[in-house]
C-alpha cells in the first residue's frame, strides 16, 4: 500500500525554491490547477502556498540564499526536530539550517545526507503539512537519487527508522507498513555534475497530457511518459526555471 496521509517519518510537505516565483506559479497552476496564496507578511519573504480546493499541497518561494539551487525540496515529518538534527550529525549527515521556528507553524531543519542529497525536517505545530496526498495535483511519491545506495540506506533507516523493500532491483522506502518512496542508483547515465537529490512525484490524471502541457508552457520533458513493468505510468519533467519533478498516473497507485 502507498502512503496517503501524514505519518511520523514520512514525507509531509514539498516546496519549490525558484528564481522567478511569479512564473513558477503560472506554470504549476496551468499544470496542476493549483490556487496560490502568498503570505502577505514581509518576514515571510514571499512564501506562497498552493492549494487544491481548501487543501494545502505545496509551496513556492524565492531563493533565500545565493548558493541555493532552483529545486523542489522534500520535508519529512518528525516529532522533535532538535533530536532528529542531532541524529543526522551522528549518522554522517550535515545540518545546514536550523533547527529554527517558522512563526507558530512549526520547527524546521535543512540537512544533507552523507551523499550530499538535501532534505528537510518539519516538526508541526499549527501547520501539519500537506492536506492531500496521492490525488491528482498533489504529492504522492518521493525518490532519492544516490551514488552510494548502501550508505544512504544505512543513514535513512538510522535517522527515520524507515523500512526497506526491493522489487525488480528498485529500493522502496516505507514507514508504518506503507511505502512512500524509493531509491535509484545514479549510474553512468547521470552526468557527473548532477548531484544526489530527492525527486518529488505528483499524481496526475493523465501523464501524457500533463507532459504535453508542460512542453506548451515552456517546460521540458526529461523522461518521456513510460509505463513501468507492474508499476505506474510516469514521466520526469522540468519547469521553465529548470526545477525537476516527476508525475505518475494516480489511477495506477496501489
Amino acid at each position: 500500500m502507498k502512503l496517503d496521509a501524514l505519518v511520523p517519518g514520512g514525507p509531509c510537505w514539498v516546496e519549490l525554491g525558484t528564481g522567478d516565483p511569479a512564473a513558477a506559479q503560472r506554470f504549476y497552476t496551468e499544470l496542476f490547477g493549483w490556487r496560490c496564496e502568498t503570505d502577505p507578511r514581509q518576514e515571510a519573504g514571499g512564501y506562497t502556498v498552493a492549494h487544491l480546493g481548501d487543501a494545502p499541497v505545496a509551496a513556492l518561494g524565492p531563493l533565500y540564499q545565493e548558493a541555493q539551487p532552483v529545486a523542489w525540496n522534500v520535508s519529512f515529518a518528525v516529532s522533535d526536530a532538535d533530536v532528529t538534527a542531532r541524529m543526522i550529525d551522528e549518522a554522517g549527515g550535515k545540518v545546514l539550517v536550523g533547527p529554527m521556528d517558522v512563526f507558530d507553524a512549526g520547527r524546521f531543519v535543512v540537512a544533507l545526507d552523507p551523499g550530499g542529497a538535501a532534505f528537510q525536517l518539519w516538526q508541526a505545530r499549527s501547520f501539519p503539512g500537506a492536506g492531500l496526498f496521492d490525488a491528482p495535483g498533489s504529492l504522492g511519491w518521493v525518490e532519492l537519487m544516490s551514488r552510494d545506495p548502501a550508505r544512504a540506506e544505512a543513514f535513512y533507516t538510522t535517522v527515520f527508522g524507515w523500512t526497506v523493500g526491493t522489487s525488480e532491483h528498485y529500493t522502496r522506502w516505507g514507514v508504518g507498513g506503507l511505502d512512500f518512496g524509493g531509491m535509484v542508483t545514479m549510474d553512468d547515465k547521470f552526468p557527473p555534475e548532477v548531484p544526489p537529490h530527492w525527486l518529488p512525484y505528483f499524481a496526475v490524471a493523465d501523464v501524457d497530457a500533463t507532459a504535453a502541457t508542460a512542453r506548451q508552457a515552456d517546460g521540458a520533458v526529461l523522461m518521456e511518459p513510460t509505463s513501468l513493468p507492474d508499476g505506474p505510468r510516469i514521466a520526469v519533467l522540468r519547469d521553465p526555471q529548470h526545477a525537476v519533478f516527476g508525475v505518475y498516473r494516480a489511477a495506477d497507485a496501489a
